[in-house]
């Protein structure tokens, strides 16, 4: 029998650092246009000063993903808050744009470990029955932490050097979540039987899911564990690893290159750009946030019932149509409430689709003996490619145009819809241990 409280208060835990997470995302989109005055910046440069964070975050996806496999995934969680600490504290305090970016950056060693080592963690200890939901919780935890962001941003705005402010604001959750994962947080009992602790890991499964179940999960693992050794960087395009590896890496492509953090980190700037003045841009970017925190629970609430593929497919459906329209209506300068109305749209759609999923269809398609290096790979492809859509994004919308933007953003989507409905599998109702010899036996 489950020990809901126990399993739910592990998951706050990690939650804590999706929020953070979020938090570091977000904050500076409100920051974006005083911190270019302040430092007398052109398009590329501010592009430098917000993709920064995502630099960081190709770096410690692999860095990091790489010490999770060897030291647990315990301590490099408990490392990110150190991280995180040290990334909003420099940040606020910056007193030139290269010290700006170079804190960002460190942010980002941790934003980019959370969003793969996360679902990864959460998937190891979570039962197969509610793993969908549970991963999707770290999703919902970022979602939370931009929403908080936007709010934040909204309420400091008139506050003298207010870009500091934001730029602070996530020293107070990281604390939090310090002492909370210092405090309670459990290893990956997963990770135990793989380095050769039974004893530590069926405790840990015991705890969770009771005695029986705990024996289950030991004797699957170790019979998964058996059949091959663990993986290695140079094995990751070999054999049948490498189609895992393929469906992974498209994927965590195309999360980003419909173009989800263009808007997230630039929404008050889209706004003005078309017109809206800057508080009520930042009125509106907390509308996004708070259409992308609702769109979550339809993940939550249908991807354990309906799967994994069908959500990503309406999503994607949606995300075209509502793309398309925005391309429509930034070319012709149309209603700016329609404007608004399918910007929302489209957020609803990715935030019920391509964003809480990806972190689950990839923390389970990876096999135990590589899923923390294979997640940690195709998460560093994920912020590269976040790398390029946020750093190109104002200089496109600013001597191009948005609707050129949106025009590309929108071709990716029904790109990707093509891509879910042909390669991607349903893994709903399955052990992880039971998809591994799926994917392999084909």
């Amino acid at each position: 029998m489950i020990n809901y409280k126990h399993l739910y208060w592990i998951i706050f835990i990690v939650m804590t650092g999706g929020i953070v997470c979020g938090l570091n995302i977000a904050g500076i989109s409100g920051a974006v246009s005083y911190i270019q005055e302040v430092f007398n910046l052109n398009d590329i440069e501010i592009g430098l000063v917000v993709s920064s964070l995502t630099i960081g975050c190709i770096i410690g996806s692999l860095i990091l993903g790489y010490l999770s496999e060897k030291h647990g995934r315990r301590k490099i969680l408990i490392l990110t808050s150190f991280i995180f600490i040290i990334s909003s504290l420099g940040s606020a305090l910056s007193t030139s744009p290269t010290t700006l970016i170079f804190y960002r950056f460190i942010g980002g060693l941790s934003v980019g470990t959370i969003s793969f080592l996360g679902p990864v963690y959460i998937s190891e200890i979570s039962p197969q029955k509610i793993r969908g939901k549970l991963v999707s919780l770290n999703q919902l935890a970022i979602v939370i932490g931009i929403l908080l962001a936007y709010i934040f941003d909204y309420l400091i705005i008139y506050t003298n050097n207010s870009w500091r402010y934001m730029l602070a604001i996530p020293i107070i959750f990281s604390i939090i979540y310090m002492i909370f994962s210092i405090k309670s947080l459990p290893e990956s009992p997963r990770w135990l039987v793989i380095n050769k602790k039974k004893s530590e890991a069926e405790t840990i499964f015991k705890n969770i899911e009771g005695k029986k179940s705990a024996k289950e999960h030991i004797m699957k693992i170790e019979e998964s564990l058996s059949m091959k050794n663990k993986v290695k960087l140079k094995d990751f395009f070999k054999g049948k690893i490498k189609k895992i590896m393929i469906i992974g890496i498209i994927l965590a492509i195309f999360q980003q290159v419909v173009g989800i953090n263009a808007i997230i980190a630039y929404a008050p700037s889209i706004f003005e750009n078309i017109g809206i003045q800057t508080q009520n841009a930042l009125l509106q970017s907390i509308l996004i946030g708070f259409v992308n925190f609702l769109s979550t629970f339809i993940a939550i609430w249908l991807i354990d019932n309906k799967g994994r593929k069908i959500l990503l497919i309406y999503g994607s459906i949606g995300m075209t149509l509502t793309l398309s329209y925005l391309v429509y209506g930034f070319s012709l300068s149309q209603n700016n409430i329609l404007i608004l109305i399918a910007l929302l749209g489209y957020i609803a759609f990715y935030g019920a689709s391509f964003a809480p999923i990806l972190g689950v269809i990839n923390s389970e398609i990876f096999s135990n003996n590589f899923r923390g290096i294979g997640m940690s790979f195709t998460a560093a492809i994920n912020w590269l490619s976040a790398f390029v859509v946020i750093q190109f994004s104002p200089y496109i919308i600013n001597n191009i145009g948005a609707s050129i933007l949106f025009g590309f953003f929108a071709i990716f989507s029904f790109l990707s819809l093509i891509f879910v409905k042909f390669y991607i599998p349903e893994t709903k109702n399955k052990s992880l241990e039971q998809i591994e010899i799926e994917l392999n036996s084909k």
